[in-house]
């Protein structure tokens, strides 16, 4: 089963180039636009339907490329959401969804059209009621195959495309034989002019057989509409995609040629410019080309029928990208998840295939009814949506690899070049033609708006439905907007600066609506002028889990000023974390809807705390975090073994600490395992961001610089899932900075003490804090040696505040309270909390410490 539950390894790339080519319905295509070109550009039809190869070439490449990096049945809409962000990528999803449903109102007339023709009903076949009857009958057969299976419906397409390149090559090769054996009249010889665009009369004309030109060769994509159901999902696609345009190619001039050879290009009888025939060459030309005898008549009803089965296979392709579309559209939360539904045993998206169907009816029966020609209006219409959606993807592709184009003269120019120039090329195009289909005399149908008067009909359909998905635009990505907004919120705006180390971190947001998670990261400043440092990961996606985090981020923060132990301080936020999970539980039992799976467990967190004066790290870590630690000497990033704990809201052993010594200069890279999502596994990961850690040895490049290249290197293009790192360099506090004293347990110390750190505060020029400092040294000296004996140590720091310490071998925290008037005792604590400007007690494997911080004086003026 696949990434998303759709079936694995069912085609190969023979029967990928069968759906790119079938989707295409090349003689439905070749039917329906051959007359539209040759009335543009005259003999010229050749080279112009060759040009316009061109651009489909250079967006198959990007098509290639971008699958060949991220295989996603979403293909635009994935792709641009990753490139550009939410908002574009669902307007490349929502012009997926245009082209296909427009189109299916074309493939349906032409269907039910020549499905008359065939059975001799010609009288039929001109009725706009029967013919759109039997055109949601079509649509409902090809939406029922595709419901089945992909494996059956990519059989029905290779006979389906046997039969309909068979009959065009016998078509084409027994048109030329008779222009050189028996000529009809207006028949010509094949001239090199033709082949030259420079024949063609005006810019405008070229440009108009060129956007005419690009419609039959669309609908090769769905090559790759399919790869997630397709063997080695990641090369087969891409080379499906390309080979289908130049299997296309060929096809398209051999057969363009022969019948404009001959039946030639007058406006009248059998020729290709005769008005009559604009929107159905080829059943015109079918009985000239045969013949009136026996086996002509069958080889006409046969070109009939080729027709018909073209409509019917592209049909059935249409519906496989447009479903697969939306189905990967839902399971990224642009569309409701219900679209997201996957059979259980054909394994095809149910409701994406069924619902997409019944809006391509829906089209269908509302196109009809205001249309003067619908098969001329929705070819025109779909055109706008083509060039929209395959020009996006061409820029897409440059933007997605923008951070390896400069890698080889090959990424350049395969990712870079060729699909920026063809998105270039796509963009010229929709805009011309949103221009000209603007006229009100353009196309069969013209919309009187209010404001604008008179439109287009093809303007009204095609560039309406694009408009009507940038009105959606910001109901359906209002989610992904305000989850990414919480999240970003709820990180720290700037990380401090500290003595101990110097930081700096990346968080990368999921480019999709289903990927922004709860990844945070934090660095604490705690007492003695030692730092916390956190990294976690929420499981879960979208605004709970970003609240999840925002919660538990400010917990960490709230247990770490509290200087617990890391052990200590995971366990207490794993119980914070599993009462939250059963405080939902009974907001589901009183009937609160709840999430099927709850964001607060299996939350991964690493916490870590060093040390700047003794050089020490203690550290603890729930679920699979990671560490790599780079020490200076041996210039190799390693990955300690820390001890398994599990994560937080889940039970399991308890947590545990453990303690190492980094030398000065130390760089820590703390990471959530996005940031190893595009390596082929863990351990591939972890390979190449040693590589780039490593690579900094000697210490030239800024801790952003590295953060830079490290998040390039590991993930040169959009993520699926957010990544945070935090990178920490160490110092060790100059000897300078901070004196020690180590006491005996006897009340004459006291005297020694205070004369000490008078003397150290002169050494630092701190003479303005002497009474205070010597103040606070005796109150806590007093109280260690006459409540908890044993040996007592005094630690003075200067840092950005005067940092006094007093640790003893109690474990009994003494507590703030304020004396009556008449208590001879109690007062001591409460004195030290008014004169300092922070102070606290924390815990060590030998007893206690209680610590202070002053503001140190502003320094003097020159």
């Amino acid at each position: 089963m696949g990434r998303k539950g759709l079936r694995n390894n069912a085609l190969g790339l023979f029967s990928s180039v069968v759906i790119g080519i079938a989707s295409t319905a090349p003689a439905y295509s070749l039917a329906a636009t051959l007359g539209l070109i040759v009335t543009a550009v005259g003999l010229q039809a050749p080279i112009v339907i060759m040009l316009s190869f061109l651009p489909m070439l250079l967006i198959a490449y990007a098509f290639r490329e971008l699958n060949a990096s991220n295989a996603d049945c979403g293909t635009t809409f994935t792709w641009a959401t990753r490139a550009f962000g939410p908002r574009t990528g669902w307007m490349g999803g929502w012009g997926i969804v245009v082209a296909n449903v427009i189109v299916m109102a074309s493939l349906a007339e032409i269907a039910g059209s020549y499905g008359f023709r065939l059975v001799g009903q010609d009288a039929l076949a001109e009725d706009r009621l029967w013919t759109t009857v039997a055109g949601i009958v079509w649509i409902a057969v090809m939406t029922a195959v595709c419901y089945v299976g992909i494996e059956f419906s990519a059989a029905v397409q290779r006979w389906l495309l046997c039969l309909e390149a068979g009959m065009l090559v016998l078509f084409a090769v027994a048109a030329l034989v008779k222009v050189y054996t028996d000529p009809p009249a207006g028949a010509l010889h094949v001239s090199a002019s033709w082949f030259n665009p420079f024949e063609v009369s005006s810019v405008q004309a070229l440009t108009s057989g060129l956007l005419a030109g690009v419609f039959i060769y669309w609908g090769w994509d769905t090559a790759v509409s399919i790869n997630e159901e397709t063997v080695d999902s990641t090369r087969i696609p891409g080379r499906a995609a390309v080979l289908s345009t130049v299997l296309l190619l060929v096809l398209y001039a051999l057969v363009a040629t022969s019948a404009q050879a001959f039946a030639g290009v007058g406006s009248s009888g059998i020729g290709l410019g005769n008005p009559r025939d604009s929107d159905d060459v080829l059943s015109g030309l079918g009985e000239a080309v045969f013949g009136h005898h026996a086996t002509g008549l069958v080889l006409t009803r046969l070109l009939i029928l080729m027709v018909l089965t073209s409509a019917l296979a592209s049909t059935l392709t249409t519906i496989l990208p447009l479903a697969r579309t939306v189905f990967s559209m839902a399971v990224h939360k642009a569309v409701p998840a219900r679209f997201a539904r996957v059979h259980r045993r054909f394994l095809t998206p149910t409701w994406s295939t069924v619902g997409m169907g019944a809006v391509s009816v829906a089209f269908l029966v509302a196109l009809t009814s205001f249309s003067g020609n619908v098969l001329a209006d929705s070819i025109d219409s779909v055109g706008l949506a083509i060039t929209f959606q395959y020009g996006l993807t061409g820029f897409a592709c440059v933007r997605y690899h923008r951070r390896v184009l400069r890698r080889s003269t090959k990424d350049l120019v395969f990712k870079g070049v060729l699909p920026g120039l063809g998105g270039l090329i796509m963009f010229c195009l929709f805009c011309y033609a949103a221009y000209v289909y603007a006229a009100p005399g353009y196309g069969a149908t013209s919309v009187d708006l209010p404001l604008l008067g008179p439109v287009g009909g093809v303007t009204f359909v095609g560039l309406g439905a694009l408009l009507l998905g940038l009105l959606l635009m910001p109901v359906v990505t209002r989610g992904h907007t305000v989850a990414l907004k919480l999240q970003r919120s709820l990180l720290p705006r700037r990380l401090p600066r500290h003595t101990a180390v110097d930081t700096a971190a990346r968080y990368l947001p999921a480019d999709s609506g289903s990927g922004v998670g709860g990844d945070w990261y934090d660095v604490i400043p705690l007492s003695g002028t030692r730092v916390g440092l956190v990294v976690g990961d929420v499981l879960g996606h979208g605004l709970r889990a970003a609240a999840t985090m925002g919660r538990l981020r400010t917990g960490v923060r709230v247990l770490a000023r509290l200087d617990l132990a890391p052990d200590e301080l995971l366990s207490r936020l794993g119980d914070l974390a599993e009462q939250a999970v059963q405080e939902r539980e009974a907001g589901r039992a009183q009937g609160h809807p709840g999430s099927p799976a709850d964001a607060t467990m299996g939350v991964t967190c690493l916490y870590a705390v060093y040390d700047p004066v003794s050089g020490e790290c203690s550290l603890a870590r729930a679920g699979e975090s990671v560490l790599a630690v780079v020490e200076p000497r041996r210039g190799e990033a390693h990955f300690p073994r820390l001890p398994p704990g599990p994560p937080l809201g889940v039970a399991g052993v308890p947590y545990r600490s453990t303690e190492f010594r980094l030398p000065p200069g130390s760089l820590l890279a703390l990471f959530t395992g996005g940031l190893l999502q595009a390596t082929d596994g863990g351990d591939a990961g972890r390979a190449e961001l040693s590589r780039v850690l490593a690579g900094n040895r000697d210490g030239r490049e800024s801790l952003d610089e590295l953060c830079d290249r490290a998040v390039t290197t590991l993930l040169p293009g959009p993520v699926d899932v957010d990544a945070t790192l935090l990178l920490v360099r160490t110092r060790l506090l100059d000897r300078s900075r901070f004196a020690e004293w180590e006491l005996s347990a006897d009340p004459a110390a006291v005297a020694t003490i205070r004369a000490a750190v008078g003397k150290q505060l002169g050494d630092w020029d701190l003479d303005e804090l002497v009474f205070t400092t010597e103040l606070v040294v005796s109150e806590l000296v007093t109280n260690a040696i006459r409540y908890a004996g044993g040996p007592v140590r005094v630690r003075l720091i200067r840092d950005r505040t005067l940092i006094c310490e007093v640790s003893d071998t109690g474990h009994t925290a003494p507590n703030l309270r304020h004396a009556a008037t008449d208590d001879e005792g109690g007062r001591g604590l409460f004195i030290i909390a008014q004169m300092t400007h922070h102070w606290g007690t924390r815990y060590t494997p030998t007893g206690k410490t209680l610590w202070t911080e002053q503001d140190l004086p502003p320094p003097a003026g020159p």
